[in-house]
């Protein structure tokens, strides 16, 4: 059974979904600018670090609640 999580979207080109398959956690970012990049994780705080790599907290300087409701999106994975 594949379970899938809506991270975020803004509109059909940029979105990023989570899907549960098995074992692996796949993660596929859709972006007007990069296009479709696809990741695989084994574990869900190998996921929570890159999440926490690619969207740092300091990028979110007076939007810290839209940086915590990303995380709690990640984390609900």
């Amino acid at each position: 059974m594949i379970k899938k999580h809506e991270i975020y979207k803004t509109d059909k080109w940029n979105m990023m979904t989570v899907e549960v398959q098995g074992k692996y956690i796949v993660l596929r970012e859709i972006s007007d600018q990069w296009g479709e990049e696809t990741h695989t994780f084994l574990s869900r705080p190998a996921l929570m670090q890159w999440a926490q790599n690619r969207f740092p907290k300091d990028d979110f300087e007076g939007r810290e609640e839209e940086w915590r409701t990303l995380m709690n999106s990640f984390k609900q994975v």
